[in-house]
């Protein structure tokens, strides 16, 4: 990441130039505060289940929780469900009053419209947000009557991946109440038998120990976790619940020396390969640190020291190096390097002196990595059987040197040519994740981002544990071309300790009589050659009482997987690769109901007293969305990613949220984002060209009243603008919009569909979502209506502010936004610790001024 931070918030009132209140330029009073509503505290949670059922590996979970309504007017009833971030969900529906609401999957583009609608409601980012770092967020609330109940079932789906030697299933149930019904419930079914499992919670006290029940035979295992509702209180007669927190169960299978696990079942196989009790591969590793100064303070700390510890853990037999870079590009040896215990204790050493200077050359820094290595392999400095792998850490985008992201993806992969591995770690939420992510897979490695926190140095371990010690390289598993199609990824770069290669396909025959696996590849002194014969297994046999759990699961597992593999695929591969994978990822995910990053899914809502709601979109986060809930919370990065990102208009410039202005300055390959904090009813000018004759001012609104916390939230509940050349007069608030032109006035409502045509100006309101203002040969303006639920006990509704086709304001243009709208230059210099030890101080140099700055 370069010295300038991509992301500098701003805080303060007067801090540049031109930032001046106004007045607004319509006198009309001001919005009136809305009905307060009483907090909702006669919805009884009275049944909250959690059924997971797991058949090797592939792990199928419903999530039932039954509300009832005790109070004698409606209420609004929420569910909220955290779930892997690596699962698919497959169903949603609702129970109210014995009918039944159900979900459907549908292609993103086709359920564009019921989408723009969901949109329209103030769900930006429809049922699903980011939730730490391995979770997403479904959630969705209804309207229930008096003394009524409502039963919300998820079901999701996941294949589970083994870590450093084992499997994990993580619930999180956070119910925010006693529940008179609680259960957590796992079924666990492994053909190869189950060698350990362990359960426990993160809530659970010594009391509650008793309480997670085990029952773990050869090849099925029960866990169960039912609290009574005195035991889930945090203390006697309190209304307190001590159920807040993860669940956990951690589980392996026992392995064979042989071709590994192979099952058939309903014309699908799934072939796992883990074979124990393999001698480490050498490995040749080069470690590529960024340097450059927005590593500096915590996060340059944390990454020396987990390369102090990384280094003892490497294997004499292994070789590495070590590459530093900022806009220049050193090294600790020019050369590979043995790891013996003198040459380690002499890199830690060099570790232990590295400081922070300048911008980011991620380009050069791999190309001299990759160098180190294959000079190595030239020179037959390393040993035949070794696998060779770069680990790169950054924080920052390139953009010193070969800035150009596909540039630098098809210089590595040019460069690697099938002959390493590329893992990387993102550092942070400003680093370009999805760059690293294809960068990696591009290069037969995979991308890890490490998250900002105490527990960095660990996080960074924790990974290279992971592929610290390869077993295998150049693993090819091959089965019978005339009995196998549909083959998922059959070939692999290496196998780690504690990983797993799961292949799985479709039969053409169920003639099974000479199905023959083999497994070629790599081993520390030899080859590594397996073969063995397949057979299908008679699950009525084996599991005679629960018939019911097997069915279809190979072949969804096997469904599952390809399509996961398609989704990387069209990133990674060529155009022709990209189109063909996403149309076939596309029409699997709709013919197995799997929520994707190509399908939605529509849930249908049950009709109010005020009419219809329209359907609720539920979406799966990409990496992007993730990455942005996380720096910015998930209100501004959905609102940006579901509007005006995708928008061929750049750069944009808002303000939204609290209120939060958001500059971005391509040129610089950066952004400036700064908070006003000053009481509700300020009136701030936001945009202001005398030479156009364009005006624009808005005025702060608050919360119902002061949350918890105390903290005072202020949002913008009113715009003005005006066009004195054109004699035109907006004022838009959260209840309507007021349009006056030439001593005539009109008046539009957010809660309808509308349009304006005139010679000097459009107007287009989408209900109870958007207006956009198009003057004539000049400026676009787009002004948001963010819904808040009507009882909510502290927020209101309120706009959002976007410019579009600034550059045809004149230079002179000013106000809170106008002093961006054609470039400023600034330079960040001086970082040293701030307040937070994670959040480093700056100055920052801009129009002649000194800021302090917090990034």
């Amino acid at each position: 990441m370069s010295g300038v931070w991509t992301v500098l918030l701003l805080w303060g009132c007067v801090f540049l130039p031109a930032l001046s209140h106004g007045a607004l330029v319509i006198s009309q009073d001001a919005s009136t505060p809305q009905k307060r509503s009483t907090e909702n505290a006669e919805v009884e949670m009275y049944s909250v289940k959690v059924n997971c059922k797991v058949a090797s590996r592939f792990a199928h979970t419903v999530i039932t929780s039954s509300a009832l309504n005790k109070a004698n007017s409606s209420q609004e009833v929420f569910f909220e469900v955290d779930l892997p971030k690596t699962a698919f969900i497959t169903n949603f529906s609702m129970e109210i009053e014995g009918q039944m609401y159900t979900s459907e999957v549908k292609e993103k583009e086709k359920a564009k419209k019921q989408y723009e609608k969901a949109v329209s409601t103030g769900r930006t980012a429809g049922l699903v947000k980011a939730s730490g770092r391995k979770m997403e967020r479904f959630s969705v609330s209804v309207n229930i009557a008096a003394n009524s109940n409502v039963t919300f079932i998820l079901t999701y789906e996941e294949l589970l991946q083994r870590k450093l030697g084992q499997y994990e299933i993580m619930t999180r149930v956070k119910p925010k109440q006693l529940v008179q019904h609680f259960e957590i419930v796992a079924d666990i079914y492994e053909p190869q038998g189950i060698a350990f499992l362990e359960a426990y919670g993160t809530f659970i006290s010594n009391e509650l120990i008793p309480l997670v029940e085990k029952t773990v035979t050869d090849k099925k295992a029960h866990i169960s976790f039912c609290p009574t509702l005195d035991q889930q209180r945090k203390c006697p007669g309190c209304d307190g619940t001590l159920i807040d927190g993860d669940f956990f169960i951690k589980y392996d299978v026992n392995r064979a020396e042989t071709i590994g696990d192979i099952q058939i079942v309903n014309g699908y196989f799934v072939h796992f390969f883990a074979p124990p009790d393999l001698p480490q591969v050498p490995k040749n590793v080069v470690f590529v640190i960024d340097r450059s100064g927005s590593m500096s303070g915590i996060k340059l700390k944390q990454t020396k020291e987990a390369i102090l510890t990384i280094l003892n853990d490497l294997a004499e037999d292994d070789n590495f190096g070590i590459v530093l870079f900022d806009s220049h590009i050193s090294t600790w040896k020019e050369s590979l390097t043995k790891a013996t215990k003198e040459i380690v204790s002499e890199a830690q050493k060099f570790i232990q002196g590295i400081t922070d200077l300048g911008t980011t050359n991620i380009n050069d820094a791999v190309m001299k990595a990759v160098d180190m290595i294959m000079k190595g392999i030239r020179d037959k400095k390393v040993p035949e059987r070794s696998v060779s792998m770069v680990i790169l850490l950054t924080d920052g985008m390139p953009n010193s040197g070969e800035s150009s992201v596909p540039q630098i993806q098809e210089n590595v992969r040019d460069a690697m040519g099938g002959n390493m591995s590329l893992f990387c770690l993102g550092f942070g939420n400003d680093v370009d994740y999805s760059f690293l992510d294809v960068m990696s897979r591009q290069n037969q490695g995979l991308a890890r981002k490490i998250y900002e926190g105490s527990d960095a140095t660990v996080q960074l371990q924790g990974f290279y544990e992971e592929v610290a010690s390869p077993l295998l390289s150049e693993v090819d598993l091959r089965y019978p071309d005339n009995l196998v199609n549909s083959l998922t990824t059959s070939h692999y770069k290496q196998l780690f300790n504690g990983s797993e290669i799961v292949v799985a396909g479709r039969l053409t025959d169920n003639n099974l009589d000479n199905f023959l696996v083999e497994v070629f590849a790599q081993g520390f002194e030899d080859d590594f050659i397996v073969k063995g014969q397949a057979s299908a297994q008679e699950w009525d046999i084996l599991y005679p009482e629960q018939e019911y759990i097997f069915g279809d699961y190979t072949e969804r597992l096997w469904a599952y997987l390809t399509i996961q593999q398609l989704l990387s695929k069209r990133e990674t591969g060529t155009a022709e690769e990209k189109g063909n994978a996403t149309a076939l990822a596309l029409e699997m995910s709709l013919q197995y109901s799997f929520v994707t990053s190509l399908t939605s899914m529509v849930v249908t809502k049950p009709e109010t007293d005020e009419g219809p709601e329209g359907p609720l979109i539920a979406d799966k986060l990409t990496e992007d969305e993730r990455q942005k809930a996380h720096r910015f919370g998930n209100n501004v990065p959905q609102l940006m990613s579901n509007t005006w990102t995708h928008s061929s208009i750049s750069p944009t410039y808002f303000v939204d949220g609290d209120p939060h202005f958001m500059i971005e300055l391509p040129e610089q390959e950066d952004a400036l984002c700064f908070n006003i904090d000053d009481k509700p009813g300020t009136i701030f000018n936001l945009v202001r060209d005398q030479l156009t004759g364009i005006l624009v001012n808005g005025q702060t609104i608050g919360d119902k009243k002061v949350a918890p916390d105390g903290k005072v939230n202020t949002y913008f509940g009113r715009f003005g603008i005006v066009h004195q050349g054109l004699g035109v007069r907006l004022e838009v608030t959260t209840r309507d919009i007021t349009v006056s032109q030439d001593g005539k006035q009109a008046k539009l409502f957010w809660s309808d569909s509308a349009s304006l045509k005139g010679t000097n100006m459009d107007l287009q309101v989408t209900k109870d979502r958007s207006l956009t203002v198009t003057l004539r040969d000049s400026v676009r303006f787009v002004v948001i209506l963010h819904k808040v639920w009507k009882q909510h006990p502290y927020h209101q509704d309120y706009l959002g502010f976007y410019t579009l086709d600034s550059h045809l304001l004149s230079p002179s243009v000013h106000g809170l936004l106008g002093q961006f709208y054609h470039g400023v230059q600034f330079e960040v210099r001086d970082m040293h610790p701030g307040k937070v030890s994670e959040k480093p101080d700056a100055t920052m140099l801009v129009k002649g001024q000194e800021l302090t700055v917090t990034r």
